[in-house]
């Protein structure tokens, strides 16, 4: 079953999900189209570059392949984005490749607008410039702490999908993310993504 949300379409997973189990894999392109957007834009924030919809593709795949384990009642976005993640840093390794700044920030921007076209120019190239020394500063935390920052705030994702993502408990979200944040804040003084959350147990 779909919905319109917002002008979105909203599948409904866990119905999806049940009639591919009971022999209809036809039904997983529902999932397929619901979640290319935002699976591709992971792929390319953290690194896949012009890999990424070959990334995404194998990722919907061994995600597929994977359905009989999927726990009932959990949500499907972070589970495939956690496959997504893998997919990525397996292709990034074999390929020895670096992160490419540009693409990586295209690919933030292009599915969902972050600046309204009706922004005024002034602040929409300001915005801009904020985005790309964010970015540019990413590349100089380690990877868990680019993972945490790119997932919650990039990727708007909220601390339970960022923990089953990344396959990390909630308190270990909430540390990495706090010192990552510091990190950002001395290498950036403006940079603010919102309160920050409370909590500051060891990785």
């Amino acid at each position: 079953m779909r919905t319109r949300e917002g002008g979105r379409i909203v599948v409904d997973e866990a119905e999806v999900i049940a009639r591919v189990r009971a022999g209809e894999p036809e039904a997983y392109a529902e999932l397929v189209r619901a979640h290319t957007g935002i699976a591709i834009r992971a792929a390319k924030a953290l690194g896949a570059g012009a890999d990424a919809e070959d990334v995404v593709q194998q990722a919907f795949i061994k995600a597929y392949c994977s359905l009989g384990r999927f726990r009932d009642g959990a949500a499907f976005k972070p589970w495939l984005l956690s496959i997504v993640a893998n997919e990525t840093r397996n292709t990034v390794r074999t390929a020895v490749r670096q992160r490419t700044l540009a693409g990586r920030e295209a690919a933030l921007v292009e599915a969902e607008p972050l600046i309204p076209a009706s922004a005024d120019p002034a602040g929409a190239a300001l915005e801009t410039e904020r985005r790309a020394a964010l970015l540019t500063a990413l590349d100089q935390l380690s990877e868990d702490h680019r993972l945490v920052v790119t997932y919650r705030y990039l990727l708007e994702m909220d601390e339970p999908e960022t923990a089953q993502a990344l396959g990390w408990p909630r308190g270990t979200v909430k540390s990495r993310l706090n010192r990552a944040l510091r990190k950002l804040g001395r290498m950036l003084p403006d940079f603010e993504p919102g309160a920050r959350e409370g909590g500051d147990e060891h990785e």
